[in-house]
């Protein structure tokens, strides 16, 4: 059915626009295109009001999410009702106004059978979160069969970069390197498929400018590096050398190691990350340098 046309248009609604994500997406979206951002401010994304009176866009960029994993399992009603019911309010959205979204899902493989990983290698919601952005691609994908919206699911591995939240792994070690006398983790083996802020924007902004109608895209740098690779990186970027400390304390379902398949990336959006690990680790250390001296 054609959408009211009684709304003033802009050509991208971007949700959790003041988040780690959509912070560094909404100024590069911001000199080239009609953006309106949808953050806590402006309501409760998983309720239908907040919806209601949004301008008609053209794309819709999902990003509202809970993320951090560890909270996940103290609230996983919580973790579902944004995730999940937040995700279907964007697809309703898109519905009406016939706008096609590009949704940020996760990594969602579980422990992979074979490395690198592909996009149809089997999921497996290993926590709360995955379980909740693994349902909401499900649902994006029921509305691309039967309702007819055009949807792009982005599948990011590990993203890092400046003004991410000191809770999660890279900026807590750049934090410890900054400023401790030694660097402590809970374990050093797992390995990750690191991805720099500014290569997930660019692989977003292609997803923009490319033809779809519902297709699943990984986006990771392809390479995987322990903890203990990780915390080398980060001093080595420092000029520092300081003792290492493990917890020896793994995670519940942990997973040792995760690479991605980046080739259909390349394929249907042109893309192909642009940073190192220890390029994006600099730029990190940098902007916390300078958050420190303000």
């Amino acid at each position: 059915m054609p959408c009211s046309r009684n709304f003033s248009m802009v050509e991208v609604l971007l949700t959790g626009a003041t988040g780690f994500v959509g912070t560094h997406l909404a100024a590069a979206l911001a000199p080239s295109h009609g953006v309106r951002t949808l953050s806590h401010a402006d309501g409760d994304v998983a309720d239908a009001q907040t919806w209601a009176t949004l301008p008609r866009a053209e794309v819709v960029i999902h990003l509202a999410a809970r993320s951090f994993v560890p909270t996940s399992w103290d609230r996983p009603a919580d973790y579902m009702r944004v995730n999940l019911l937040g995700t279907m309010q964007a697809l309703d959205y898109c519905h009406r106004h016939e706008a096609r979204l590009i949704f940020a899902s996760s990594y969602l493989y579980g422990n992979p059978q074979t490395l690198p990983i592909p996009e149809t290698a089997p999921l497996h919601a290993i926590n709360p979160y995955a379980q909740s952005k693994l349902m909401a691609e499900q649902t994006c994908r029921f509305y691309a069969e039967n309702l007819g919206v055009q949807v792009l699911v982005l599948r990011p591995f590990n993203i890092y970069g400046p003004g991410q939240g000191s809770d999660f792994l890279v900026p807590s070690i750049v934090r410890q390197v900054l400023q401790s006398d030694q660097v402590r983790v809970k374990d050093l083996l797992p390995r990750r498929d690191y991805i720099y802020i500014a290569d997930f924007i660019a692989a977003i902004l292609a997803g923009l400018r490319t033809d779809w109608t519902f297709d699943t895209v990984n986006i990771g740098s392809g390479i995987s590096h322990s903890v203990a690779e990780l915390i080398e990186i980060v001093m080595t970027a420092a000029g520092r050398t300081l003792p290492i400390q493990s917890d020896g304390v793994r995670r519940q379902n942990e997973v040792m190691d995760v690479r991605a398949d980046i080739s259909h990336a390349g394929h249907l959006l042109g893309w192909a990350p642009q940073w190192t690990l220890a390029q994006g680790c600099a730029a990190v250390l940098a902007a916390a340098k300078t958050h420190e001296k303000t």
